[in-house]
């Protein structure tokens, strides 16, 4: 079977294609990646490699098939890293992309495929196919995705539930405060500021585009601010671009502003959001489905969800309580 055989063009409507694809390293690190061949759709794009899931075979098995006719090695399959459902014009398709645990042989590309072994964080360099670039954040880019609640009483407790979550692990941080006076906020985003950089955690700012500015942070963009940008607020890459998104419309508008992540909730019932109706998981799916945005799922969520929420083709969770004290 070929990398990502075109699927035949009767394939319409519910009908979706199971792919299985490996992270294969060396012993360095690199990462594997294929080149799609020329006469196959999205031809000369680098993905992960791997092939069509034929009926009756386990994703593990038929990961195991591919890899040895494509590239003449045996595998032990490992854990899950992430599935992602994604809609292309002329086909749907589910690609689970599982951790080699190891491999044996020599690495051949047995089909014309050009091969590269790349270092993971040059991996955003190499052109991908929508449902490939999930997975790249999905290797490189943390899976929990901290909300901040109101600071309360206390800044100095407030402080110490943060230094705490940072300490316990949490490298990104969206600092969210509403209904807190100006003055109080500005003082207390400096503090965290710096926390989160002694931490090596990445930081952002709910809807504050000067204030990002002013202290060179990222930005998390109210879905109600995306309908007013008509480009993305700053072009330091190093600075990151988020957003909050409920419908398609708001993942379009992420997508045109060129936002590098969003939160696609409610998932679940959740006390910030009462008497809202809740995607469910196969709500959250079939939004994923339609972009190539990492997306974090929101609304209920724990961090025992995380392996669920991947299994969806989320990023990971962000939450509020689930990761503040959980």
């Amino acid at each position: 079977m070929s990398i990502r055989e075109p699927m035949d063009s009767r394939l319409r409507g519910n009908d979706v294609v199971d792919v299985v694809a490996g992270v294969i390293r060396d012993k360095t690190g690199r990462i594997l990646l294929a080149r799609r061949t020329e006469g196959r759709d999205l031809a000369g794009l680098w993905e992960f490699p791997g092939g069509k899931r034929e009926p009756g075979e386990t994703p593990e098995g038929a990961l195991a098939r591919e890899l040895h006719e494509e590239l003449g090695i045996d595998i032990d399959c490992g854990a899950p890293l992430i599935a992602v459902a994604q809609r292309y014009p002329h086909k749907r398709l589910r690609l689970d992309v599982r951790h080699i645990a190891q491999w044996r042989g020599s690495v051949r590309g047995h089909e014309g495929q050009a091969l590269a072994w790349v270092p993971p964080h040059a991996l955003p360099s190499y052109a991908m196919p929508p449902a490939d670039i999930p997975v790249v954040a999905a290797l490189l880019q943390p899976d929990r995705y901290l909300v901040t609640p109101a600071p309360g009483g206390s800044d100095a407790a407030w402080l110490e539930d943060l230094e705490r979550a940072l300490t316990a692990g949490i490298r990104r941080v969206q600092l969210r405060a509403p209904h807190c006076a100006s003055a109080r906020w500005q003082a207390l985003v400096e503090e965290a500021v710096d926390a989160c950089r002694r931490h090596s955690a990445e930081v952002l700012v709910n809807g504050d585009l000067a204030l990002a500015e002013a202290l060179g942070i990222g930005v998390h963009l109210r879905a109600e601010q995306l309908a007013g940008l008509g480009a993305r607020p700053f072009d330091d890459s190093t600075r990151r671009v988020a957003a909050s998104c409920h419908t398609l419309e708001d993942l379009r508008r992420a997508e045109a502003i060129r936002c590098d992540f969003v939160v696609l909730g409610p998932v679940a019932e959740t006390p910030t959001h009462p008497g809202g109706t809740p995607l469910g998981w196969a709500g959250f799916t079939a939004l994923r489905e339609e972009t190539a945005l990492p997306i974090y799922a929101i609304g209920g969520m724990q961090a025992d969800d995380i392996a669920e929420a991947r299994a969806h083709g989320a990023q990971g969770i962000a939450a509020i309580r689930g990761l503040w004290n959980p």
